[in-house]
């Protein structure tokens, strides 16, 4: 008997480095983004403080976006128009960081100094999303199954 010539063995994603994990998660986010009609282009540097580039099939969004292991919120990614993606419990969200900064800061507390958010070196992130912020990211899950496709399906 032939021996294959490609042999598929699964990763255990723990055993990645950081820069593997980050290609991993690329690959993965791009595949559930593509059933939104996305199409992904990864970036080798940061460009604008996007990771990689989200561009509809029909030309109506392009979205820079930093892909993140956890709920973030940045300074340096402020008014920049900047969608974050992440992870959380194999649900993927893809977040307008302006519109979860402006939420968050009217809703949590942002740290012993929110003037830190005003001089440029505020950073905020969670590990797990408290229940409130998740129901906030609900509108920006990316859960094929929940939504209804072009042919009504």
């Amino acid at each position: 008997m032939n021996k294959p010539l490609l042999e598929l063995k699964l990763i255990d994603y723990k055993t990645l480095n950081a820069r593997q994990q980050e290609t991993y998660n690329f690959q993965k986010v791009s595949g559930v983004l593509a059933d939104f009609g996305f199409s992904t282009i990864l970036l080798g540097d940061d460009w604008q403080g996007a990771d990689f580039i989200a561009n509809h099939f029909l030309g109506h969004q392009f979205l820079k976006v930093q892909l993140k292991g956890r709920l973030t919120l940045d300074q340096k990614y402020q008014d920049k128009d900047i969608w974050i993606c992440f992870r959380h419990r194999d649900i993927w969200y893809l977040y307008p960081h302006d519109a979860a900064l402006a939420w968050a800061r009217e809703n949590k507390k942002m740290g012993k100094n929110p003037d830190l958010w005003e001089s440029g070196s505020g950073a905020w992130s969670y590990p797990s999303p408290p229940k409130d912020f998740l129901q906030w990211l609900a509108d920006y899950e990316l859960n094929p199954s929940s939504q209804q496709t072009a042919s009504g399906g």
